[in-house]
C-alpha cells in the first residue's frame, strides 16, 4: 500500500501544477481538485489498494455511491466526477492510461436548486432606492446596472478596471475564470450610471486603477457588494432570496426569454460549458433543445 501512495501522491504533484500552470484554473478552483482528489485517492487506497492507472470504471461508480450515503448532492457528486475526468483525462495526454476509466460512469443528475429571478420592475425598483446625489448611491446604482445589464460574476465587477471600459465600441473587457478574457456589450443605462459615478469619484481618486472603490479609495469586497444588494433588495421590499449572482442569473433567463441564442448567452456569460448555461434558464428541456439546435444550424462550419 506504500508504494501506491506514494504514486498517488507524485501523480497529484504533477496533476496540480498542469491545471494551474497549462490550464490556467483560479487558485480556488486547484484547492478544491486538490481536497476532492485527496478523498478519492483514500477511498481507491482503502478499498483496492491500487495506482492511479489501475483504477477501473467500477471502482468511481463504488465513490460516487459512498459520496451519496454520506449525504453529498447530486451536484457534488457531479463536481467530484467533474475532478476525476479531468485527471484521467491529463493521465491519457502523458500516455499514462490507454483508455478513461470514466467513460462507462453515468453522471450524477445535479439537484438544479435554480436562485430567484428578479422581474425586469424589481430591478427598477432596486434602482430607485439609490440616492444619485451622493458619491455612494452613484456607485451603487452603477453597480446594480452593471451586474444586471452585463451578467458579470462579483469578483469580475470587483476587479474591473478603468482601462477595461471601452464606452465608445460599447464593451468592457472582463477578466473571468482562469484569466480568460472577453468583451461584453454595456448598454447606455450601464454607461451613463459609471459616468455618473466618476464624476464623483474623480478628485480623489484620479489615479486609482479600479472602478469600483470604498469611501477609502479601496476596491470593494465581495461583501461590501453583497451588502449593496441586499439592502436595496430590503428597501425595494422585495421578499425573494437577493444576491449578486441573482442579479446575474436574472440577466440570463431574461436574455434566452427574449430569444437569445444560447451560444451567445454562453459566451457573455464566460462559459466553457453550454450544459453550465442550462443552469442559468428556466426554459423547458423541449423549448430548450429546440434552442441549442437551432444555434447550431447558424453556425458557420
Amino acid at each position: 500500500m506504500v508504494d501506491n501512495t506514494r504514486k498517488w501522491e507524485k501523480v497529484k504533484v504533477e496533476y496540480l501544477r498542469y491545471i494551474k500552470s497549462e490550464r490556467r484554473l483560479s487558485a480556488n478552483t486547484v484547492d478544491a481538485y486538490s481536497r476532492d482528489y485527496t478523498k478519492f485517492s483514500h477511498f481507491i487506497l482503502h478499498h483496492w489498494d491500487v495506482a492511479p492507472e489501475g483504477v477501473e470504471g467500477v471502482m468511481i461508480e463504488r465513490y460516487l455511491s459512498w459520496l451519496y450515503t454520506e449525504g453529498h448532492s447530486g451536484a457534488s457528486q457531479a463536481r467530484h466526477l467533474s475532478g476525476i475526468k479531468s485527471l484521467y483525462n491529463f493521465l491519457l495526454i502523458k500516455d499514462r492510461v490507454d483508455k478513461l476509466p470514466t467513460e462507462s460512469v453515468d453522471s450524477p443528475k445535479a439537484d438544479r436548486l435554480l436562485p430567484d429571478v428578479l422581474t425586469i420592475e424589481e430591478v427598477d425598483d432596486m434602482l430607485r432606492t439609490f440616492d444619485l446625489t451622493t458619491s455612494k448611491g452613484c456607485r451603487d446604482s452603477a453597480i446594480v446596472e452593471v451586474l444586471y445589464s452585463t451578467g458579470l460574476r462579483v469578483s469580475e465587477l470587483t476587479s474591473l478596471r478603468i482601462n477595461d471600459l471601452f464606452f465608445g465600441e460599447g464593451y468592457v473587457r472582463v477578466v473571468g475564470k482562469g484569466d480568460k478574457q472577453r468583451m461584453v456589450p454595456v448598454g447606455s443605462a450601464a454607461r451613463d450610471k459609471i459616468q455618473l459615478y466618476m464624476e464623483f469619484r474623480r478628485p480623489k481618486h484620479r489615479s486609482e486603477a479600479t472602478l469600483f472603490l470604498n469611501n477609502r479609495g479601496e476596491p470593494l469586497t465581495r461583501v461590501m457588494v453583497f451588502n449593496i444588494i441586499r439592502r436595496a433588495a430590503a428597501l425595494a421590499g422585495i421578499a425573494k432570496q437577493i444576491s449578486p449572482h441573482t442579479l446575474r442569473h436574472s440577466y440570463a433567463t431574461h436574455m434566452l426569454e427574449g430569444g437569445a441564442n444560447i451560444r451567445q448567452v454562453q459566451e457573455l456569460l464566460g462559459h466553457e460549458s453550454i450544459t453550465t448555461t442550462e443552469v442559468y434558464t428556466h426554459l423547458d428541456r423541449k423549448h430548450l433543445r429546440s434552442v441549442v439546435e437551432d444555434s447550431f444550424t447558424h453556425l458557420d462550419l
